[in-house]
């Protein structure tokens, strides 16, 4: 309730010291949407989409405990592996906190799942299951992600003698700046390792800037590999096609994109 400046007064000369009004508690259970319209699918620097726009979207769950999950879901366009499918669907589960002065950690699993039959291609599927975990200071982050299932996103055995991709490793380096007004700006570096596959391994990179423009936030985003694409020996990432034909998924590229949170 609001006290004029005279009420502050006459309460401060005949009164014992008043105290700042408690916050309001943070609520036990809460419950958010998401919501993204960008211009490509970006992921890691390989581009899911081919170059295409996406819409992406989910909803997440936390506890006050920090124990949270999720499910997260956008278009894509890569999976040659699968019948019909033009979807990638997330479920994330985890537990973050806090600790000492500025310091951050967070710990999960991920499943990332494509949607579609089979095609029988070796056996090896994009199906792919990750364990992470990343520890932060303010705006730092630096955090690593774990493949424990059999396949990472297809890849299978570059040698063709039956080894599977358990063991694949990334690790991203991450800074999320505020500069105040609304803006932001964000650096990333990483590198992914497929075990097994070392033509499919690669550094990443990107740098970006957002505005909260009040009903959003809109974002741009340079992005850029060393990944093997069109025109390198192997052509890891060089999707649909090869040579002139086909798409370098991995090569810079600028990513324009709008989210909503609810």
């Amino acid at each position: 309730m609001k006290k004029s400046l005279i009420a502050l007064a006459l309460v401060g000369a005949f009164a014992a010291p008043a105290f700042a009004e408690e916050a309001a508690p943070t609520p036990v259970h809460t419950f958010t949407g998401n919501v993204t319209l960008a211009s490509d699918y970006v992921f890691r620097g390989i581009s899911q989409s081919q170059r295409q726009p996406a819409i992406q979207g989910g909803f997440d769950y936390s506890h006050a405990s920090g124990l949270y999950a999720g499910t997260w879901a956008s278009n894509v366009a890569w999976v040659n592996t699968k019948d019909n499918n033009s979807m990638e669907w997330d479920f994330y589960a985890g537990y973050k906190g806090t600790f000492a002065d500025d310091f951050s950690y967070d710990v999960g699993a991920l499943k990332y799942y494509y949607p579609g039959s089979s095609t029988g291609n070796a056996g090896a599927t994009p199906d792919t299951t990750e364990i992470y975990a990343s520890i932060g200071w303010k705006f730092i982050t630096l955090k690593y992600n774990y493949s424990v299932s059999k396949y990472l996103f297809a890849w299978g055995d570059q040698s063709g003698t039956g080894k599977d991709n358990r063991g694949s490793g990334y690790i991203d380096l991450s800074a999320n700046y505020d500069l105040g007004n609304g803006w932001g700006v964000q650096a990333h570096v990483g590198h992914q390792d497929v075990r097994n596959y070392s033509d499919a391994s690669y550094t990443d990179w990107k740098l970006g800037v957002t505005k909260d423009v009040g009903f959003g936030v809109v974002g741009l985003a340079y992005t850029d590999t060393d990944a093997n694409g069109c025109g390198s020996a192997s052509g890891a990432y060089c999707f649909t096609g090869t040579g002139s034909s086909g798409k370098n998924v991995g090569k810079a590229t600028g990513v324009l994109s709008f989210s909503k949170t609810f």
